[in-house]
């Protein structure tokens, strides 16, 4: 690929940072998409484009319109969006960009947490809009974190990052996931609503799609209890935000501190106008330092691939494909 125009063409779907594109040129020939809508693929996209360069939903009729396509390099560890299954059974690599990110989500995921809690974001407003000289010290928070037990919903990288965390607060971890984890000693509940009987916080990290969808539901809200605070850090549509807004204005439950939402950037009115609910825009690994190193694991998976026809970090579904060349 030291020859320009030999190398591959890479079609970027949706909006990408400038270090990505920077990165990108550098081995690459780009072509940009506005997003992965099939009625915008080109001719020459159709004959010529063999990878992609991910920031989109990309489904299975994007997929089928690009016959050449060898490999969807995803911007972020979750991809849920992308029809992975699909591609698959197309012979299609996919990769993602785990790792890189999580540490900073998992500092933004107790941040999260002791703003829900201690209502630092209000605290803050009192003071700059004049109330603390005019009224007087912001009110006493009814929560804190000392007393309470965690529970994490889905211990993947990011979760153990957060479980460690934790620890240093000297707080209590339980977990629910698809399987018990045997090398770590937090218990463990086999239900997400066992888990939330048993403790009062919970921390959703799990991974979107139609088995974690709506997981979070009443049930589970009501099993949490009044004193109980739940985190979403990992899929908007985990959560069932209708019972969840109900849950915050009926005293369900005492608090929610959310960075995702179901339909990003639309956040129901419901939670907007919860005075329990601290709300965030998803910004959960956006730091410079982080979001270049995706951009760089984005684009290391795509060289890999087209170099020597394995990728750095492909996802479950399509670690078993190789390279035919090309």
């Amino acid at each position: 690929m030291n020859e320009q125009t030999a190398a591959p063409i890479i079609l970027v779907t949706g909006k990408m940072m400038n270090h990505a594109i920077d990165r990108l040129e550098a081995h690459f020939r780009l072509l940009h998409i506005e997003r992965a809508d099939p009625a915008l693929v080109t001719g020459d996209m159709r004959s010529m484009v063999k990878g992609v360069a991910a920031n989109t939903v990309i489904d299975a009729a994007f997929i089928d319109a690009l016959p050449q396509l060898q490999i969807i390099a995803n911007f972020g560890v979750g991809y849920d969006k992308i029809d992975a299954e699909h591609a698959a059974r197309k012979g299609v690599m996919v990769t993602n960009t785990p790792d890189v990110l999580t540490e900073e989500v998992a500092d933004v995921a107790i941040g999260l947490l002791i703003n829900t809690v201690r209502e630092l974001p209000k605290a803050e407003n009192w003071l700059r809009s004049g109330r603390w000289r005019a009224e007087g010290s912001y009110p006493l928070t009814r929560a804190t974190l000392r007393g309470r037990s965690v529970g994490i919903f889905g211990l993947g990288r990011i979760g153990r990052a957060v479980a460690r965390r934790l620890e240093a607060f000297g707080l209590p971890v339980s977990y629910h996931g698809r399987r018990r984890a045997e090398d770590v000693e937090y218990a463990y509940y086999p239900t997400l609503v066992a888990l939330a009987e048993a403790v009062d916080t919970l921390i959703c990290i799990a991974p979107g799609g139609a088995a974690t969808r709506h997981a979070v539901d009443a049930t589970v809200l009501r099993a949490l209890g009044a004193n109980g605070v739940i985190i979403n850090m990992g899929r908007g549509s985990t959560v069932d935000e209708e019972a969840l807004a109900a849950a915050l204005r009926e005293g369900t439950i005492l608090a929610a501190g959310l960075d995702v939402f179901a339909e990003e950037p639309n956040v129901p009115e419901a939670l907007l106008s919860s005075p329990n609910a601290c709300l965030l825009p998803h910004v959960a690994s956006a730091s410079v330092h982080t979001r270049q190193g995706m951009a760089e694991l984005m684009v290391d998976n795509l060289v890999a691939w087209f170099t020597r026809g394995t990728p750095l970090t492909p996802v479950a579904e399509t670690a078993h494909l190789k390279s035919t060349g090309g």
